[in-house]
């Protein structure tokens, strides 16, 4: 990957794109801004390089153009605090005020765009959209791990217009860098966790990891798919009956290769999806009628956390219950803890963004793993083995 880090950028006015899809509160205060963080090293490189810098990233996912909830203007006075200078700010990120604004910065000047997805060109990939944005800088970055799986007219189509004169930010470098961890020659035993609702969302994610990794622990709503398969009774737990045959191949597969798949021999139980729900313990197999697995069990997390210290090469993806509801949380803590722990004994960790990345930080583990990803669904496709647009137009000159 041809990355800014041996590109002196002095003098450039450089296109630069982010993830600053930040969680905002009631009072629009940022709640994590640790995507935000993440992105400093790519900024204070451009800068310090003499280049003067246009951000443009979207937030949340606005229906019908500009929102004030979604507005950037929210994030600008947390960035000027971070990077230590002033960020000006253009209400719009593309028409006059945006392109007059950007042809008046001088070098170590900062300028961030409104909200990308204002605009539905962005998602659509539009050319016309495409080229108004890169007609206001003179070097192309992509710094958005987060958003590289998305073909949308900032992250993909705009590289086009800079033949020669693009590259990638160190965040986008470094998340590649630890993927390829997993992926290529990792230390063994390599153990993927793998959770979240449904089996659908990981069908991919699951087979491709069945060619690497030695141990497979799966929670989450989507374990119970994997029981019914199995002729077990799941109560009222999320099932997908479409996906029981794709369980019983996996299961066969996993099998034949040598990978072992782990399921939580028992689960916490609730009558309803509340987080003052009744509750119980019961085999994952056996549970009543009425009843619904909303985390792993002690003893699940008892095998899960054996499994894992015991691991040289971690990648997590996926909540082992509904950890947002402490009655539902201490399977994924569990979990949490091993990956620290083998992480300080030795092991590779990668936390796959998204939920994974959310418990991490809701639990303080974040500073006891390896690597916590900030791209969620970008990171999930780069372990399914797709390429992701936002690479490959980089990639191509």
């Amino acid at each position: 990957m041809k990355t800014i880090e041996t590109i002196d950028l002095a003098g450039e006015k450089v296109m630069l794109r982010v993830d600053f899809n930040v969680p905002l509160n009631a009072e629009f205060a940022i709640t994590d801004d640790s995507r935000m963080r993440a992105a400093l090293p790519t900024l204070n490189k451009i800068l310090h390089d003499g280049a003067s810098v246009i951000i443009m990233s979207h937030l949340g996912r606005p229906k019908n153009g500009p929102e004030d909830h979604f507005s950037l203007i929210h994030i600008r006075q947390h960035l000027a605090d971070l990077l230590g200078r002033e960020v000006d700010f253009a209400s719009d990120c593309i028409g006059e005020e945006a392109a007059s604004k950007a042809a008046a910065l001088k070098p170590g000047q900062v300028l961030l765009l409104e909200n990308l997805r204002f605009y539905k060109e962005e998602e659509k990939g539009d050319e016309a959209f495409s080229v108004r944005l890169a007609s206001m800088g003179t070097f192309y970055v992509n710094d958005a791990f987060g958003t590289a799986h998305r073909a949308h007219a900032s992250t993909a189509i705009m590289a086009a217009h800079f033949s020669g004169k693009k590259g990638f930010g160190l965040l986008m470098a470094k998340e590649v860098a630890n993927a390829e961890k997993v992926m290529s020659n990792p230390a063994r035993p390599l153990t993927a966790i793998v959770g979240g609702a449904k089996v659908s969302d990981k069908i991919l994610i699951v087979e491709n990891l069945m060619k690497v990794a030695d141990h497979i622990l799966i929670g989450g709503g989507m374990a119970y798919t994997f029981f019914k398969a199995q002729g077990g009774e799941i109560g009222n737990s999320l099932c997908e009956d479409d996906r029981l045959e794709t369980c019983r191949d996996i299961l066969n597969r996993a099998a034949e290769q040598g990978v072992q798949i782990h399921l939580p021999v028992d689960s916490v139980l609730a009558d309803r999806f509340a987080s003052d729900a009744q509750t119980q313990v019961a085999q994952s197999g056996q549970i009543p009628s009425g009843w619904m697995g909303l985390d792993i069990g002690s003893q699940a997390q008892t095998d899960f956390s054996t499994v894992l210290k015991n691991s040289k090469t971690i990648l997590w993806n996926g909540p082992m219950g509904v950890f947002e509801m402490d009655a539902f949380a201490a399977g994924t803590k569990a979990v949490a803890e091993a990956v620290a722990e083998a992480t300080q004994n030795g092991a590779f960790s990668l936390i796959g963004g998204g939920d994974s990345a959310a418990a991490v930080y809701q639990f303080g583990f974040e500073s006891q793993v390896s690597y916590v990803s900030t791209g969620g669904g970008a990171l999930l496709e780069f372990f399914e083995g797709k390429t992701l647009p936002g690479i490959a137009a980089v990639l191509v000159d």
